[in-house]
């Protein structure tokens, strides 16, 4: 990428998305840091657990979550424990970025995400802009990011970077001199990011109190593209500004949303824990996605031009979760049968299609190259499938991914029928194998 953008959307929007992020199609989040160690909140969607210390300092007009965070805070720590005390138990003393990256990777994703700093403006690295107040002056003693960052790339996973605009209790922030803020803080803290870890991927967040403009975002980004060390390979998300979120940006956001975006780059970001994006002590095992839940997920993102970033939330020691590790295997295991039905993959001209006799959604995607169509079922079939998404030559075949055997079909005038078995070759009824990939080979 050789062209020269200049600092404004108009002209920043018109640098293409990396051919990498294209083909990726799944990544990693990771909520991780001092808000880790409380690890709470409300199990009734209300609030993240990362957003553990604006609940417990929001007490006038509190809403009902923050008042249940409030309690739980003088119950379980005291009325006078602080927030910052909670950063020295925040030891990461059983964390191994190889063994993280080893359960990334099993999971099938292509690049992973950790937060550098999130809204509480600890930061993960040793962070000039903030000392006393990084995990290398307090908490595990550790440059954190550079561990992981060094661990992806000698897994081949793609590292990117999260981090956080605004911070809520920074005393330049808190005073409203928002530009000293910005000029002496947030500025070189993303500009140290970039130079210090070269991330392929930065999602910015936090952005919602200012536009863009007041962030400086499309002098930043112009510096990204034309000058930063990654300027030929990075790409941004959507969160520059409270005018950028599905308007600029190389690729939107939605979040734990059913937003699709087709004429533009997107990317659902969501956490296994379907209410939080940090740990959270609090939630019950039946609270997480299933592995089935994530394919579908991932499925639904693919096929409509999205990618996939699925957050899981470690604990303040350093582990992830085993219901997390499990999860992401599971995943890994459907994907090493059927990825060639998500990596690399484009949106074909029908993207989904109900069939109506099981009241399901098929998904459909394309590898152009290999002139195949992709059909993605949640359920097996008990009869017939009907499909007008795509039309069959002479020479078409349709084979069930992962097995010998072909399927029967004919052609009809608005599509195929295709003929399944009674039951499927392996049978795991709640299981993510039990989504099922049709190949279909010679269609159009």
């Amino acid at each position: 990428m050789t062209s020269t953008y200049q600092p404004s959307w108009e002209s920043l929007d018109k640098r293409p998305v990396p051919e990498w992020f294209n083909k990726a199609k799944f990544g990693i989040f990771i909520h991780w840091g001092v808000y880790s160690v409380p690890a709470w909140a409300p199990d009734d969607r209300s609030v993240y657990a990362e957003w553990y210390w604006h609940s417990l300092n929001n007490t006038e007009n509190a809403a009902s979550f923050q008042k249940a965070t409030q309690e739980f805070h003088r119950t379980t720590y005291g009325a006078d424990f602080t927030y910052q005390e909670f950063a020295p138990k925040f030891g990461a003393e059983l964390f191994d970025a190889d063994e993280w990256m080893n359960i990334i990777k099993s999971s099938g994703a292509k690049y992973v995400v950790p937060t550098t700093k999130h809204h509480d403006g600890y930061c993960l690295w040793p962070s000039a802009e903030a000392p006393n107040w990084n995990a290398c002056d307090v908490g595990p003693k550790r440059n954190l990011i550079k561990e992981l960052v060094d661990a992806a790339r000698k897994a081949d996973i793609v590292p990117g970077l999260y981090f956080s605009l605004y911070e809520w209790f920074h005393p330049l922030y808190r005073a409203g001199t928002h530009d000293a803020f910005i000029d002496r803080i947030m500025l070189p803290q993303l500009r140290d990011l970039v130079t210090s870890f070269e991330p392929k991927l930065i999602f910015a967040d936090g952005e919602w109190d200012h536009p863009s403009s007041m962030w400086r975002a499309e002098e930043f980004l112009a510096w990204l593209y034309n000058d930063s060390p990654v300027k030929d390979d990075v790409i941004v998300n959507d969160r520059w500004g409270n005018d950028t979120r599905g308007v600029h940006g190389g690729y939107f956001t939605p979040e734990y949303s059913n937003d699709v975006y087709l004429d533009h780059k997107w990317e659902e970001n969501r956490g296994l824990d379907q209410y939080s994006f940090g740990y959270n002590r609090n939630t019950k095992w039946h609270q997480y996605m299933t592995s089935r839940d994530v394919v579908l997920w991932l499925v639904r993102c693919v096929a409509q031009g999205g990618n996939l970033l699925l957050d899981i939330g470690p604990t303040a020691d350093g582990r992830i979760p085993s219901i997390m590790a499990e999860r992401l295997a599971a995943v890994g295991n459907w994907l090493a049968k059927n990825g060639d039905a998500i990596y690399g993959s484009d949106m074909w001209r029908v993207q989904t299609e109900i069939i109506s006799e099981e009241d399901s959604t098929v998904y459909y995607t394309l590898q152009r190259d290999a002139n195949t169509v992709y059909a993605i079922l949640p359920l097996w079939p008990t009869q017939e499938v009907a499909l007008t998404g795509i039309q069959a030559s002479e020479n078409a075949s349709f084979t069930l991914v992962g097995y010998s055997d072909m399927i029967e079909w004919k052609s009809v005038d608005d599509g195929v029928i295709l003929e399944f078995p009674a039951r499927p070759p392996l049978h795991h009824e709640n299981s993510s194998q039990s989504v099922f990939v049709v190949k279909c080979s010679g269609c159009v």
